[in-house]
């Protein structure tokens, strides 16, 4: 006690900014401490966590793969079946493990078919997951509001499709996209309907995204896609001139052409390649005919389309634009003039005037 009072005595001689300090210094360790302390405690509570959850992992999956395959041929669950289904009806009002279950729920009904996945679908709608599910569409949490659809979606309940259907327009991106794929997932080329009511713009990777769904489907049936053509919003445009590319809508041909003077550029560009895949041979001289009012990128699309759907009388075409002020176009219609008059080509090659012509030309013609 007296050596204790003795440092204290000793420190109170001290300067009063060398005391402030080593007093500051104290602290700080103190808090270190406390610190390194609270983090190993944090380390053992997310160890004992995640042990839990192995171990809960393993016991669902072991009851959920039990419930599979103890049902029989009826549709009638078993007693197993009950039982399983009462056992865990308790663990989904838990947050965590519903999270578990809803898991291994899906990978083991993405496994199976027939019977079992239809029993996985019954075990989804009995444990009371689907009533949770529902209830998050009802939620005011944009976050919770696209998973709950997006779980609706893994399970394939179309019960709920009218509940979803509003959510179609929501005002955040990602639930629109949850609610989109719901519909294509589950009702595939009927459930593009949605394409009737969105007015903000569909982004290029949930068109891919949808496209990917579609072309997963064995019935390949497309709707008609002419109203989305003539739709006012220009996403909805371009995502129908993909189904037009994609599945060979020749029978639309007379609307692409309309929207070769589309007021959006991306939308003209896009119909020339779309036209130039489906052979659009009309469209081709109506182009030709209105050249001169095409931007760079429409004149060069274009040649792009001519050297896919060149027929010889396009030659006084070509030959017009051998010396366009765009090098891509007259790289293009150097290599057009060669597929088809390959003695002018030969010709205008031996009549380069300068160096770098003369290099346009023994590159098209090695090409």
């Amino acid at each position: 006690m007296d050596s204790i009072n003795y440092i204290f005595n000793y420190i109170d001689d001290f300067p009063l900014l060398v005391k402030s300090t080593l007093w500051f210094s104290g602290i700080l360790a103190l808090v270190i401490l406390i610190l390194i302390l609270y983090l190993r405690l944090i380390r053992l509570h997310l160890r004992i966590k995640d042990n839990e959850i192995k171990t809960l992992k393993s016991e669902y999956e072991t009851l959920l793969v039990e419930y599979l395959y103890s049902g029989n041929s009826t549709e009638d669950l078993t007693e197993n079946q009950l039982s399983i289904i009462s056992r865990l009806k308790t663990e989904v009002t838990i947050k965590s493990r519903r999270k578990i279950i809803v898991l291994i729920l899906y990978k083991l009904m993405s496994e199976v078919s027939g019977e079992m996945s239809e029993a996985a679908k019954t075990f989804y709608f009995k444990t009371g997951l689907f009533e949770f599910a529902l209830n998050g569409l009802k939620s005011k949490k944009w976050h919770i509001i696209s998973k709950a659809i997006g779980e609706l979606r893994r399970f394939q309940v179309v019960e709920v499709q009218n509940q979803i259907k509003p959510l179609i327009t929501h005002p955040v991106r990602e639930v629109r996209k949850e609610a989109h794929l719901y519909f294509v997932s589950l009702f595939q080329f009927d459930g593009l309907m949605f394409l009737n009511h969105i007015k903000t713009p569909l982004t290029e990777w949930d068109q891919l995204q949808i496209l990917g769904i579609l072309q997963r489907f064995d019935k390949q049936d497309i709707c008609d896609i002419k109203p989305w053509l003539k739709s006012s919003n220009p996403t909805v445009v371009l995502f129908a001139l993909k189904l037009a590319k994609v599945y060979n809508q020749f029978e639309v041909n007379d609307v692409l052409i309309d929207l070769l003077s589309h007021e959006n550029q991306d939308i003209r560009i896009y119909t020339i390649e779309v036209l130039t895949s489906l052979y659009g041979i009309e469209a081709k001289e109506v182009l030709k005919a209105n050249f001169n009012e095409l931007s760079i990128e429409e004149q060069l699309c274009f040649f792009e389309m001519l050297e896919k759907l060149v027929v010889p009388t396009d030659e006084p075409f070509i030959e017009k634009h051998l010396f366009h002020k765009d090098f891509e176009i007259q790289l293009l219609a150097l290599k057009i003039l060669k597929s088809i008059n390959l003695d002018k080509f030969l010709g205008l090659k031996e009549l380069a005037t300068n160096k770098e012509k003369s290099n346009m030309y023994k590159f098209v013609n090695n090409g």
